[in-house]
């Protein structure tokens, strides 16, 4: 199977080279986690390392915030954007009911998923995208009217996605979970995103306080051979690095 790099410094060689093409990541985690710079890492990372441009449909954050804070890592936005190797799509604003003043943007009263997807992707045809990003889906979700319907959008979405060729990442939050206790993990908002997706990548916490350490843990990822060890992971200035558990827990 053909793989693409996920951008994440140290992940690949976890997955056996790579994503796979063209496969639906589900990638989950609670606040703080770094389950946004994990996805526009993916992305910009997409565009330097293997020339495929992707989208970036956010339903959580303003578009001039996302460019603002991810200027910490250096990463311009801004200039992917302008070259049209980048595009961004502002839901958050439809879902504020304000107009924007984006580029690409849904319009309030537009975010039915038919016409949202069919936006989306005739961005990513504009520009030839090769990847995309959904953050998030229980911020998409806050439009439809119970758990019946959203379980329909998520199978319709990731229907989709995987029809186009794209490779995409979407991200769930879920409640902060403490690894290998009695209680059954959850790896989903609405317990259906991990069993449509093709790979599930959870991010979390170890320890508390100033002890506490970033974890990833790679659920499954289909088509693909994978780690099913627990990593540390950190948050450098030039984005998320995984470690091997010796280069930290010596």
């Amino acid at each position: 199977m053909d793989k693409t790099t996920s951008g994440v410094y140290g992940l690949d060689p976890l997955l056996g080279g790579g994503f796979p093409k063209g496969r639906n990541i589900l990638v989950s985690g609670a606040c703080g986690t770094g389950k946004s710079i994990f996805s526009i890492q993916f992305l910009y990372r997409g565009v330097l390392d293997a020339e495929e441009p992707g989208i970036f449909v956010t339903f959580d954050e303003m578009p001039e915030k996302i460019r603002q804070d991810m200027l910490n890592f250096k990463w311009n936005l801004k200039e992917m954007e302008d070259n049209e190797l980048l595009a961004i799509v502002d839901a958050t604003s439809a879902r504020a009911g304000v107009p924007s003043e984006e580029e690409h943007a849904i319009l309030p009263g537009q975010l039915e998923m038919d016409k949202l997807l069919v936006d989306v992707l005739g961005v990513a045809r504009s520009i030839g995208a090769k990847r995309i990003v959904f953050d998030s889906i229980p911020a998409m979700a806050t439009q439809l009217d119970n758990e019946g319907a959203i379980r329909k959008a998520i199978l319709k979405v990731s229907y989709i996605l995987s029809r186009s060729g794209l490779t995409s990442i979407m991200t769930s939050e879920i409640p902060e979970q403490t690894l290998g206790s009695s209680t059954a993990m959850q790896f989903s908002k609405y317990s259906v995103e991990e069993y449509v997706a093709d790979g599930v990548i959870l991010l979390n916490f170890l320890g508390v306080g100033s002890g506490a350490t970033r974890t990833l843990y790679i659920r499954k990822m289909r088509g693909t051979s994978h780690s099913m060890e627990i990593h540390p992971m950190e948050i450098t200035d030039k984005g998320i690095v995984v470690k091997k558990i010796e280069e930290v827990f010596k």
